[in-house]
Parts: C-alpha cells; sequence; structure tokens
C-alpha cells in the first residue's frame, strides 16, 4: 500500500519539474483521447505542437503565438498577484467582457472622428472598465466578508448578458442590416489596435502584456507591495503580525487583475476582433488561470506559458481543420493541462510512501 506523507519542506525540485511533467501527462493521455476518437495520436499530437512552429504554413501562424498569448499573458499576470496573496479573482472572462465593451463603446461614441487622443481614451476606458467589474467583488469581501470566487464567476454570467445587450442594442451597427454586433473597428483607424510590425503579429496589446511581466517581477521582487503579496500568500499568520494591511492588498490585487483584464478585451475588440458581438469572448480569461498555474504564478514563466497555450489554440484550430477533430476535445485536451498540474503539483508538498502491511 501506498501513502501521502507531508514533505518538512516543499519539493524545490518537483516544483520546477511540475509544469515540464505536467505536459508530458497530458500528451499522453490526450494522445488516448485522440486514438479513441479514430485519430492517430502522434498525428494529432505533431498537429497541435509541432506543425504552428515548423510546419508547411508555419509564416503565417508564428505571428498568431503573439496575437493569441498576449492576452492569455496579460490576464495571468494579474491573475497570479492575487493568487500569490491567496485572493482567487475567478471571474476575470467578465472583466475582460466589460473592459471590452467599454473600450469599444468610448471609440465607438468618437464615430467617425479622426483624433490621434481616441485610442488612449479606449485604453483609459477598457483599464477602468474591468477594475470597476473588479471591485465588486472586492468591495463585497471587505465590507461584508463575501466569498470572491463565487461572486466574481457568477459577475461572468451577468457580463455575458451585457455583452449580448450591446451586441444587439446600445453598441449595434445602424448599418449592420440588422446583424447582431457593432460596427467593425478595423475600419476605423484611430480606434483600430494595429500591428506595430506589419506581419509580426505585434500589436499594443502584445507589447503591453510584455511590459507588465517586466512590473509585476519587480513589483514582487523589488517592493514592499509585492512582499507583502508573498508573505500573505506563503505565511499568512506572520502577515496578520506585520504591517500588512488586508483590506489595502485585497483592492489592489482584485483591482489589478480586472484593470488587466479589462485592457485585454479593449485590446482584444480593438484588434483581432474587430467588434462587439454575441460571441466575442473565447474563455481567455478562463484559460488565463491554467497559463498562471503552468508558469508558477512567476511573471516570466507565465510569459512562457502563455504562449504555450496560445500554441494549443493555434494547433488545436490546425487539427479541427485538418484531421477533423471536435473543438470540444481540443478544450478537453487544454483542461487535462490544469488537471495534471494539479494532480502533478501534489509531489511538490507530499511524497508517495510506501507502507507495508502485516497479513492477517
Amino acid at each position: 500500500m501506498f501513502k501521502l506523507e507531508k514533505r518538512p519542506q516543499p519539493s524545490k525540485a518537483f516544483a520546477y519539474l511540475t509544469p515540464i511533467l505536467a505536459i508530458i501527462a497530458t500528451m499522453i493521455a490526450g494522445g488516448l483521447l485522440f486514438m479513441a476518437l479514430g485519430k492517430n495520436p502522434f498525428e494529432a499530437i505533431r498537429t497541435i505542437f509541432w506543425d504552428p512552429l515548423f510546419g508547411e504554413f508555419a509564416f503565417y501562424y508564428r505571428p498568431q503565438l503573439l496575437v493569441k498569448g498576449g492576452p492569455l499573458i496579460l490576464i495571468a499576470i494579474g491573475l497570479s498577484l492575487g493568487f500569490r496573496a491567496g485572493i482567487w479573482n475567478i471571474g476575470a472572462e467578465g472583466q475582460y467582457i466589460v473592459g471590452a465593451i467599454c473600450g469599444a463603446g468610448v471609440g465607438l461614441a468618437f464615430y467617425p472622428m479622426e483624433a490621434w487622443y481616441i485610442f488612449p481614451l479606449m485604453i483609459t476606458a477598457g483599464a477602468f472598465g474591468g477594475w470597476a467589474w473588479a471591485m465588486i467583488p472586492a468591495l463585497l469581501k471587505v465590507k461584508f466578508q463575501t466569498n470572491e470566487i463565487l461572486v466574481s464567476l457568477m459577475l461572468v454570467y451577468v457580463a455575458e448578458q451585457l455583452l449580448a445587450s450591446m451586441s444587439l442594442g446600445l453598441l449595434k451597427n445602424p448599418d449592420g442590416h440588422g446583424f447582431p454586433g457593432s460596427r467593425n473597428l478595423k475600419d476605423y483607424p484611430s480606434a483600430f489596435n494595429d500591428e506595430i510590425i506589419t506581419g509580426s503579429g505585434m500589436h499594443w496589446g502584445v507589447l503591453t502584456a510584455f511590459i507588465a511581466v517586466i512590473f509585476a517581477y519587480i513589483l514582487l521582487n523589488r517592493h514592499m507591495l509585492g512582499f507583502s503579496i508573498r508573505l500573505t500568500g506563503e505565511a499568512p499568520r506572520a502577515a496578520k503580525f506585520s504591517s500588512v494591511n488586508p483590506t489595502r492588498l485585497i483592492l489592489f490585487c482584485l483591482g489589478m487583475s480586472g484593470a488587466l483584464a479589462g485592457l485585454a478585451g479593449m485590446f482584444e475588440v480593438s484588434g483581432p476582433a474587430g467588434q462587439i458581438s454575441i460571441d466575442f469572448n473565447t474563455g481567455y480569461g478562463f484559460t488565463a488561470i491554467i497559463v498562471a498555474f503552468l508558469g508558477r504564478l512567476h511573471p516570466v514563466g507565465i510569459l512562457f506559458a502563455g504562449l504555450l497555450m496560445a500554441l494549443t489554440y493555434i494547433g488545436g484550430e490546425i487539427a479541427q481543420a485538418n484531421l477533423g477533430l471536435p473543438a470540444a476535445a481540443i478544450q478537453l485536451f487544454q483542461g487535462m493541462l490544469l488537471f495534471f498540474l494539479l494532480a502533478v503539483d501534489l509531489l511538490t508538498n507530499y511524497s508517495i510512501k510506501r507502507v507495508k502491511t502485516e497479513a492477517l
């Protein structure tokens, strides 16, 4: 028989090996899933992880790594700050939606005027929208000790209804012949989040994500607020006896994660997506949770984890088109990554011991 025995100290080796082991386990389990669906597992795994980088049309798919990785990294950086402090924002998807609505709303309010300040105003509105939506669970937790997990998660569904309402109402394109959705911001230069370098996939949202990684690293390693975040997460009892202000920490972590998620939504709606529509949200807010944990809640780790998750998005789309894999199978494959990550992560704090049993 076997039992789990708590380690005296968390294993540093397993802390670094966990993401790698989780990826390998996901590939094995995913291969079995694809085989059960009647597909060649090796071809499916190769299509997902190899073809976007080195396949025949890699020159087209490589820039998409930045396009899809940017919002994941930006949202995950915000979530990681709260997660490290034990503050669980599960509603980034809602904050992403509200940020997109606010940003697009400001841009469309100026249509068709051309001015340099429209896009900066959209950025401000997107960040404020996500921040304001995150402040709802933050203030309820501070004032009434509600559970921020449940409140932030329930607000996602409210945001989705708000998105549908805006697509069919206030932001609906008056020249759209009755179809739901706003005007396409790609046709409005002052509100369009165009590529900084043509053909690279690098737009202002991706650049903001890279800047967020740098600032998060500095905050966590060189600033007193970052020390408070780490102390609260690693030693909550010690934090109570120090100068850590729990109210300020809750408001900061939830507010920052909401603002970054709102920015991700604004950059997405003004760039790759182009318009507010009923199906605008693609689950980036939930996928970013996997990215945050796969990156070990470390800014640099999140950067690489975001690019890896973007690779599964692109490779999954190729597999759907070329191999006929259903979209649900790709989503399940991505979900396996978090499952195995959490499962293997158990070995960081526990070791498996064999227990001898005496014969009766």
